[in-house]
């Protein structure tokens, strides 16, 4: 048996395979386009591992994938990739129309077509697992209850609205075809190998390059955090025990201003990597214009998870933050090839031009 993982040199993506792996003999095969945030480094613990088969491509190749899926038979589809990022989204919104709602079409298509091929015990056991996020359902009230799986969408920008997008094809193939899918809404994740686009690993580089730290607007917006790790261990039990058809809400319920997450991040790094100065980090924070559409409030009700699936986060916001800074300061090869553009051109080299 085999899994077959689509945007695994991904944060979340590798970051679960090496979590599976280190749990688990059963092979991985590992589909990306090495986009700007698909990075191998994220998984060269496992060079030479003959349970990880990398395969460079891209998820609207039809052909690749009907290849993949005949060649290796995996009993399951874990689908991660996808374009992530809202700033990116506000000024190049059409790679994610290409990627989040044209790629997840060719890749039901694919998935349907393979497991109507299978029989017996491997069509009753394979599943579709496609990995969203909360972002789908809008902005909260401050006062208002966190999103539940019911609740109506109400994407505002691109990125979410194609995430959305996506989330209703794999429900429609679920219902018009059968397909044994599964979905999950996560909330914002942090840890090891996130590019540093996203706040935490912008913040910590900028930080210890001497940089400001932007903060969006009055830094106000709230979101739940969840660490990569928690995650993972929560699509192991989605694949395991979720009910076909069914969304499960993923967060880590730890509510933060953007604000109080750069203090509390500021205050780590004081203590872990104090400045020459001696002065806290704090007096880099920067206040920016908002971006357009920013949506003031996320939250997950992770109820369903936790009582139909027995799964409720390992770490506490801060312990998963300290583990987090931890990485970044022992890690600060990996920073300086992804922000110096190093990684880009190792990929160029050893794979042509990326995608």
């Amino acid at each position: 048996m085999s899994i077959l993982v689509t945007g695994g040199a991904g944060f979340i993506g590798s970051n679960f395979i090496l979590d599976w792996l280190g749990q688990s003999a059963e092979p991985v095969i590992n589909l990306d386009a090495l986009t700007y945030a698909g990075n191998l480094e994220n998984l060269a613990r496992l060079e030479g591992d003959p349970r990880h088969r990398f395969v460079r491509g891209d998820i609207g190749d039809a052909d690749l994938l009907a290849r993949l899926l005949r060649e290796h038979r995996p009993r399951a589809i874990l689908h991660f990739a996808a374009e992530s990022h809202v700033d990116r989204s506000i000024h190049g919104p059409e790679a994610f129309i290409q990627t989040n709602c044209v790629g997840a079409f060719r890749l039901l298509q694919a998935a349907l077509a393979y497991w109507e091929g299978l029989a017996g015990a491997e069509r009753a056991a394979f599943r579709f697992l496609h990995v969203s996020t909360d972002e789908v359902y809008g902005s909260l009230a401050p006062d208002a209850p966190p999103f539940r799986e019911g609740d109506r969408y109400a994407p505002n920008s691109p990125y979410s609205a194609s995430k959305a997008a996506s989330d209703h094809l794999v429900r429609a193939y679920h219902h018009t075809y059968g397909l044994p899918t599964l979905t999950t809404n996560c909330s914002n994740n942090y840890g090891p190998f996130q590019f540093p686009e996203k706040l935490i690993p912008l913040v910590l580089h900028n930080a210890l390059s001497g940089l400001p730290l932007p903060i969006y607007g009055d830094g106000l917006q709230v979101r739940d955090w969840l660490y990569v790790a928690d995650h993972c261990t929560a699509l192991r039990r989605v694949l395991e025990a979720g009910r076909t058809g069914e969304v499960y809400n993923i967060g880590g319920g730890h509510e933060m201003a953007n604000l109080d997450l750069v203090h509390a991040l500021c205050e780590v790094l004081d203590a872990r990597r104090p400045r020459a100065d001696g002065r806290s980090y704090r007096e880099q924070i920067a206040f920016v214009a908002d971006r357009p559409g920013h949506d003031r409030r996320y939250a997950i009700d992770a109820a369903r998870i936790r009582q139909e699936l027995g799964w409720r986060p390992a770490e506490s916001f801060r312990s998963g933050l300290e583990k987090t800074v931890a990485w970044y300061l022992a890690h600060a090869d990996w920073s300086a090839h992804v922000t110096s553009g190093a990684y880009r051109a190792w990929v160029g080299l050893h794979y042509g031009e990326a995608a």
